[in-house]
């Protein structure tokens, strides 16, 4: 981390994911859907409350989509605003399938916006079933063109919302401070062979900046927990098991105070560095899937796919990720020149 053109770059990939992440807009998306149920053969208008939108009269179409091929275009549009309309529907007497009740989704197609939805957020109840009469009742109206929206952003998602651009920072702390303590293992394990000072010292300095991305990595999730779950603290068992990992690499910090000698102090918390970093993966990566967990990747939970980690996400996060563990790596490096200063002094 000596040579200037790293440093550079740190810079520019931090700056970059900062400003790339959050003046971006987010893709338009449906907030909200009134009423949620409707009945088969029957004149209704759904209220559609959307979200980053720019519905214009006569340029947007609405659809009622129970599947890919049974769809059923609104009669008519009425814009209220830019991110408000009602969709008139003339609900047919049947419904494609063989159930009294089915599952709609609202999609609205715009030429700016492009194409947008909110699934499963209508219910349509019949009173008598006829599958057949109904399938060629909502097949009439199938969307076959969807325009490409003018301006490409990142993915709406409900819930989520602005706060996806948390992933920006609070999960390239998590990846750095692996990496950073994968390095304060190294040095342990190179200390305990050959005995060299400088080792140790080094295990000192990731560990410092390790066990600060990992209390960053805690609060930003913690202000992410508190917009999507409703609280900064759940009992969550990965904010558990998180809280514990950090809570065993804290006592490094009391080993290495606790020994005056500095070889016994080296050697002690060299091991106890390699006791820690193995006990951090199943704290963080085995102990949390065999649990449900709110957060995504744990518990059957999905992370970083499809829509949560599109194409125009992934041009800011792989740079935010870089440039985070080389800001890590440089804070050590500083801390670590501190230290052997430190130590020249005193003798």
């Amino acid at each position: 981390m000596d040579k200037l053109w790293i440093k550079l770059l740190t810079v520019l990939l931090i700056a970059y994911t900062f400003i790339a992440g959050m003046i971006r807009p987010l893709n338009p998306g449906i907030m909200e859907v009134a009423p949620s149920g409707i009945h088969a053969d029957s004149n209704a208008v759904i209220t559609i409350s959307t979200y980053n939108a720019h519905l214009k009269s006569n340029e947007v179409s609405a659809y009622l989509a129970i599947d890919s091929i049974h769809t059923l275009k609104a009669r008519s549009v009425e814009i209220i605003s830019p991110n408000e309309a009602r969709a008139h529907f003339s609900v047919p007497q049947y419904l494609p399938e063989n159930s009294k009740s089915s599952m709609a989704s609202i999609i609205l197609i715009g030429e700016r916006d492009g194409g947008f939805t909110r699934p499963s957020s209508v219910s349509i109840v019949q009173d008598s079933v006829n599958a057949s009469e109904g399938q060629m009742l909502w097949s009439k109206d199938q969307i076959t063109h969807v325009p490409e929206p003018k301006v490409k952003g990142f993915p709406f998602r409900l819930i989520l919302e602005e706060t996806i651009r948390n992933i920006y920072y609070h999960v390239p702390f998590w990846m750095a401070m692996i990496v950073i303590f994968s390095c304060a293992v190294f040095h342990a394990v190179r200390y305990l062979v050959r005995s060299d000072p400088e080792d140790a010292l080094r295990v000192y300095a990731f560990n410092r900046t390790g066990l600060f991305y990992g209390i960053m990595g805690l609060v930003t999730g913690a202000i992410w927990a508190k917009n999507t779950w409703g609280e900064y603290w759940s009992g969550d068992i990965k904010q558990n098991m998180t809280a514990i990992a950090l809570l065993i690499y804290a006592a490094y910090f009391i080993l290495w105070k606790t020994f005056k000698d500095e070889q016994v102090q080296a050697r002690v918390s060299g091991v106890f560095t390699i006791f820690a970093y193995v006990a951090m993966i199943p704290l963080l990566f085995v102990i949390p899937r065999l649990y449900d967990s709110l957060h995504p990747g744990n518990g059957g939970n999905p992370a970083l796919g499809g829509e949560d980690l599109d194409n125009t996400m992934r041009m800011v996060f792989y740079p935010g990720v870089i440039g985070f563990t080389l800001l890590g790596l440089w804070i050590s490096n500083i801390y670590f020149r501190i230290s052997r200063m430190e130590n020249a002094l005193k003798r």
